[in-house]
């Protein structure tokens, strides 16, 4: 181990795939760990970064950053919850900007999941893992909106079969950079780590994972050739890491505030409303979500508006 904590081996003569070939020199990691560490991009070779687990292995220093482990049980937290939903089988929450979805580096407590712990006791779904339990699909930590968690493990699996089909409606509303041209259509890309910065996604040319994401811009706010913000409607076909955000920055108009896929300043006037508004995070809400109730047939649909910084925002907006 090195001084930084990361795992370094040196692989001579490596047969077969490369998790394999990984995960037997490191004895203390398993094959899953490895391809877990990959996807986070925390596995070098020779100083690039090595990704595809199927990879044929190749010789060479491969370095692994590992981080810390957590504590093995998330704790209850009494943490205030805005309930849509709940049964004995699942529980629909209006999740706030902010709050992380489950504990990782970073944001040990404070999660949905200690709140959820707390909240719904030993009925939580296990499937997740000890770490995420009843956590079938993720909000980003600064995005706010609608989320379901499993509270039973026969709900779980019926929840990501759904997920799995794209059979899930899911549609979210955000404030942009200028609008997307044109101002409505389909966007359809390979989504996967970047390769400049391990810690974002981007669009690749080749390698990730299919992403398909709907939009249509509601109103656009400013001069009508060339608006300096827009409200976009986004109605996601797959869920990727950052699907949205991604998405809409590709398409030259990224969510206001966004630090990460934000890529340059907005104009003056919408960086004074965006300072009067209080909004510190991604304009991003997760305004709908519905989906046939895995266990009764029963066919649900929730609805909630943007939280008052997204709100105060767009009315900001609209008086351009």
């Amino acid at each position: 181990m090195t001084n930084d904590g990361a795992i370094e081996v040196a692989l001579t003569a490596p047969k077969g795939r490369l998790d394999r070939a990984l995960a037997d020199a490191l004895p203390d990691l398993s094959r899953a760990r490895v391809q877990a560490l990959m996807s986070e991009g925390a596995i070098t070779r020779d100083g690039a970064p090595v990704t595809n687990p199927a990879a044929k292995a190749a010789p060479g220093l491969y370095r692994l950053v590992v981080p810390a482990a957590l504590p093995a049980e998330p704790q209850g937290e009494d943490l205030s919850l805005t309930v849509l939903f709940e049964d004995a089988h699942l529980i629909v929450i209006d999740k706030p900007a902010g709050m992380s979805a489950h504990p990782a580096p970073g944001s040990l407590s404070g999660t949905l999941v200690n709140a959820l712990i707390h909240h719904c006791g030993d009925s939580l779904s296990g499937i997740g893992g000890v770490a995420r339990p009843g956590i079938v699909h993720r909000l980003d930590k600064n995005t706010s909106g609608v989320m379901v968690a499993a509270k039973t493990d026969l709900a779980h699996r019926g929840l990501s079969k759904l997920f799995a089909a794209h059979d899930i409606d899911r549609l979210y509303v955000a404030l942009t950079r200028g609008a997307p041209d044109p101002r409505r259509g389909t966007i359809t890309t390979q989504i996967g780590r970047s390769t400049g910065d391990r810690k974002k996604m981007a669009v690749l040319r080749h390698g990730g994972r299919e992403a398909v994401t709907h939009y249509q811009t509601e109103a656009a706010f400013g001069p009508a050739e060339r608006p300096l913000a827009a409200r976009i409607a986004c109605r996601l076909e797959t869920g990727r890491t950052h699907q949205i955000r991604v998405h809409l920055a590709h398409k030259g108009a990224p969510c206001l505030g966004d630090p990460a896929y934000g890529s340059g300043p907005p104009a003056s006037a919408v960086k004074a409303a965006i300072a009067e508004a209080g909004l510190a995070r991604q304009a991003l809400h997760a305004a709908v979500l519905g989906f046939v109730h895995p266990i009764t047939g029963e066919t649900l649909r929730f609805e909630t508006a943007p939280p008052p910084d997204m709100g105060r925002l767009e009315a900001l907006l609209r008086a351009f």
